[in-house]
């Protein structure tokens, strides 16, 4: 388990505190368990963002799917019947 020094405004600290007092009420730990929630979620919403970023960069940068060998789907099968 690590250990984490922060500095946060006076305003942010007691909003947060009444809130994880609310939330698990006054237990040993019970500040270190919800920071440690809160950093989880704003990992998991950096990592989303991140993905999403890939993924429309992928999109705006398109794919090429190849040249076309034919002009009609027809083309593409042999349709022709054989007789036996």
């Amino acid at each position: 388990m690590g250990t984490i020094t922060i500095s946060v405004d006076n305003d942010t600290e007691k909003r947060f505190r009444e809130a994880v007092k609310k939330k698990l009420g006054e237990r040993k730990g019970y500040l270190g368990k919800a920071t440690t929630e809160a950093l989880d979620l704003w990992i998991q919403k950096q990592t989303q963002e991140e993905i999403a970023r890939d993924a429309l960069a992928l999109l705006e940068k398109g794919h090429h799917l190849g040249k076309h060998l034919y002009k009609e789907r027809k083309d593409l099968y042999d349709r022709t019947t054989s007789s036996y």
